[in-house]
């Protein structure tokens, strides 16, 4: 079951004049071209849930760069993991992306669980946002569950604070995926293949 939806606060305060909480506006309107170009792309789906719009993708697996002892290492998705599983969460009232969060996927072909995994922050060139590579059985359909974990980070402001105090919890139901890998030859130095979840 999908959290109910809420509009945080958004009012002029000691902490933020209505000309800087115009900028926070702006900076989500930049953020939501963002998911509006992830949707374009990919397909995204998003709700709003909790203080929070989210937005969910499957694209194909992916390699990615770690740092491993203060040495950018590319790690390939490994030959088993067939998609990228997105999760992009934006504030309900600004649009900002908010960082920070424990979010954990539960990926479920009808009533039958595949797998639960937790969704790490990625970053991007244009779209911050959190995921991991998957092995997915096929298409579909799947129902996603996502459970958003109240952040630890301290929140500034007496009236704009209260906000992200609640677990969220959302549904994506019927989803079809394309499963696939994208693999980066190119990329340089190698490391070991990524993790994946199923």
């Amino acid at each position: 079951m999908t959290t109910d939806p809420h509009i945080p606060p958004m009012e002029a305060s000691n902490e933020a004049e209505p000309e800087q909480l115009d900028i926070a506006r702006a900076q989500g309107g930049t953020y939501g071209q963002a998911l509006h170009a992830m949707d374009e792309e990919s397909g995204a789906v998003t709700q709003r849930a909790g203080d929070y719009l989210v937005a969910f993708v499957q694209e194909n697996a992916e390699g990615m760069y770690e740092l491993q002892d203060g040495l950018l290492v590319w790690r390939e998705a490994p030959e088993e993991a067939n998609a990228h599983l997105e999760i992009a969460v934006a504030d309900a009232a600004d649009g900002r992306f908010v960082p920070g969060l424990d979010i954990t996927l539960t990926l479920l072909e009808g009533d039958r669980e595949l797998f639960t995994t937790n969704m790490p922050f990625l970053w991007h060139p244009y779209l911050y946002h959190y995921g991991t590579n998957a092995r997915v059985p096929g298409e579909g359909p799947y129902s996603v569950r996502v459970t958003i974990g109240p952040p630890t980070f301290m929140r500034h402001d007496p009236v704009n604070g209260k906000r992200y105090e609640q677990p969220v919890h959302l549904v994506f139901e019927d989803r079809r995926f394309k499963p696939g890998r994208k693999p980066s030859p190119e990329a340089q130095p190698r490391g070991d293949d990524t993790s994946y979840a199923g």
